[in-house]
């Protein structure tokens, strides 16, 4: 027998119909969800490869070289930070005052801060200086991100626990920048830790990263906020997330924090450690702000007058040789400019900002014993 159908009534097709669009606007609003976060996660990527690649010991340079200073000598040592094998420098062995780390930049590495190990040389120490992940003669493919500063001073601070000529010494934490983070942070890790001076560092990773990004996407990074966060654990898991401010205040270990108040790197109203000072409660924390014009920034903080207007002169040069060949200045000119250059004038230190580290030190110590 034939089966007779009737039509819908009016309100139950339009129902239908609508949990048809409804089912089809969720589909489509799931692949663009799919698609942004794919995209996204590429995004972030690719950033991180590009803001975080290997830094190379550059071939010329203003500044002074380990073959300037003969006279300072140094062994150089090698130490894991998890697969890659980084490079160490101990300068003034047998100065038993005690040990003082020093943490380098990001793009830079350790000799890049050789006028300051030298000056710690000077004062009696011993120095430990080294090439963080992707830097200089360290391995590795690249820098990996902001956190990775942390993870290698830790593997430093491991080694020299490990070494019987440096692990009777009180030590002492220096760094600068990438650096500055580290050796903040790095007091949430079991390790003895006499004093920190801590210099134009910023608090987290992820605030660094964020306000970065702030700067090259505009509104656009808060709605990549997400992305950047799951990338950085990732890369790091827990240590993504260890803060500067967690680090000092975990300790009563003295710590000294600098930053100019024009950087323009690492902002001092923004992601810099200084600008945490109220959620800092170690007692034994002190902070200087530089202020004086022209050595208010983010790296001219060490310099002294006659560094910086040296510099200023060099740059001068630089940039009508570098107009002249539209960029792309020969190779033999650029040594020939580079071995007329006074590095030691270039990278002469101020000397009351220096000491005044010093003195931060040796109270420090003071209060050890």
């Amino acid at each position: 027998m034939k089966r007779i159908s009737f039509p819908q009534p009016p309100a139950r097709r339009q129902a239908s119909d609508k949990k048809k669009r409804l089912r089809i606007a969720l589909l489509v609003l799931c692949a663009v969800v799919i698609l942004f976060s794919i995209g996204s996660m590429v995004a972030v990527k690719a950033l991180y490869d590009s803001s975080f690649r290997r830094a190379e010991r550059p071939q010329f340079s203003a500044y002074l070289r380990y073959d300037d200073v003969p006279e300072y000598d140094r062994r150089i040592v090698r130490f894991e930070s998890g697969r890659n094998l980084l490079t160490g420098y101990l300068f003034g062995e047998g100065n038993e005052k005690g040990l003082v780390v020093i943490a380098h930049g990001l793009g830079g590495g350790a000799e890049s801060y050789l006028p300051e190990i030298i000056y710690f040389a000077d004062q009696d120490w011993t120095v430990f200086a080294y090439d963080c992940t992707g830097s200089y003669a360290s391995e590795g493919e690249g820098t990996v991100g902001l956190a990775q500063s942390l993870l290698d001073l830790d593997a430093a601070l491991t080694y020299i626990r490990s070494n019987d000529d440096l692990s009777h010494l009180p030590v002492m934490l220096c760094g600068h920048s990438w650096g500055g983070y580290a050796v903040a942070s790095v007091l949430t890790y079991d390790h003895p830790i006499t004093a920190v001076v801590s210099i134009a560092g910023f608090n987290s990773p992820m605030e660094m990263v964020f306000e970065q990004a702030k700067g090259i996407m505009g509104w656009f990074a808060y709605l990549e906020y997400p992305f950047m966060w799951a990338y950085q654990t990732m890369l790091f898991g827990k240590a993504a997330w260890v803060s500067a401010v967690d680090g000092i205040n975990k300790t009563d270990t003295p710590v000294m924090i600098i930053h100019g108040d024009k950087d323009d790197v690492i902002s001092y109203t923004g992601p810099a450690i200084i600008a945490h000072r109220s959620k800092i409660t170690n007692p034994n924390a002190v902070y200087k702000t530089c202020s004086e014009e022209g050595r208010n920034g983010h790296s001219n903080l060490f310099y002294s007058e006659a560094a910086l207007k040296y510099r200023e002169e060099l740059n001068e040069e630089y940039n009508e040789l570098y107009y002249q060949y539209d960029g792309n200045i020969p190779d033999e000119l650029k040594a020939a400019f580079y071995a007329g250059v006074d590095r030691f004038l270039a990278s002469e230190l101020d000397p009351e900002f220096m000491d005044n580290i010093n003195e931060f030190l040796e109270r420090s110590l003071e209060r050890r014993s």
